[in-house]
């Protein structure tokens, strides 16, 4: 196989991946917050109903923070692997293409952390409303 396609594979599919869970994270959060915008707490007879609900899609928030940077780090090594293997197949020691074939290896952990860190905080920003939203609850049964 052609080394130049093998990084293009690795390249394009680890940073499309977190490109497509970026995209998924941010479209999970907007979704909730529009949810908890518009719900009505008195149609909820249990607090079971209620929670059901508010939690709906938070754990793809939560899976995509937690496993970004694997998927960032994966695509590093691949990268790094796929490095090796060219200077051992070519026995060429080129600095310049060493250093562009690792530094673009890198990348792959950059954008991993890219998504991650935005993932958590909005997991812990729907985590915070969830709270709320079930406390209100509790409150409104309390006052009826």
């Amino acid at each position: 196989m052609d080394i130049e396609l093998l990084e293009n594979i690795v390249d394009y599919g680890v940073l499309g991946l977190l490109a497509l869970m970026s995209f998924l994270t941010l479209f999970f959060w907007i979704e909730r917050l529009l949810f908890y915008r518009s719900i009505k707490l008195e149609k909820y007879q249990t607090i079971e109903e209620l929670e059901i609900d508010v939690t709906n899609n938070i754990s793809i928030i939560s899976t995509f923070g937690a496993n970004a940077p694997y998927i960032g780090l994966l695509g590093t090594v691949l990268g790094i692997i796929i490095t090796f293997y060219t200077m051992g197949q070519t026995s060429d020691m080129n600095v310049q293409h060493i250093m562009t074939s690792l530094a673009l290896a890198l990348k792959a952990t950059a954008m991993g952390l890219v998504v991650a860190i935005p993932a958590i905080f909005f997991y812990n920003h729907i985590n915070r409303k969830i709270e709320i939203i079930l406390n209100r609850w509790i409150i409104n049964q309390k006052l009826n």
